[in-house]
């Protein structure tokens, strides 16, 4: 528990990092899986997608029971809509 902890603080840290308005785990994970919502987080959306290393991104949607298929299905989304380039959206 103590490493997902861990790890959950990392990703979360380096999402909200910019910002002031502050997203928890569920809520990252809400956008992961909403495309309306992630627009109203765009950045830290952004954030996760683009400065979140791939494996802490995979093991972050694992935890929050996101498949790896629908993660990289909304990576694609969400870089047609924004016009970012995501590793996993190749």
């Amino acid at each position: 528990m103590a490493t997902m902890s861990k790890h959950l603080v990392s990703v979360l840290t380096t999402v909200n990092a910019p910002y002031s308005s502050q997203l928890d785990g569920a809520e990252l994970a809400l956008c992961l899986s909403n495309n309306d919502l992630a627009k109203q987080y765009s950045g830290q959306v952004s954030s996760f997608l683009g400065d979140v290393p791939i494996e802490s991104q995979i093991e972050f949607a694992d935890e929050h029971h996101i498949s790896l298929g629908d993660l990289k299905a909304f990576a694609s989304t969400f870089s047609a809509w924004s016009g970012e380039t995501y590793n996993l959206a190749a």
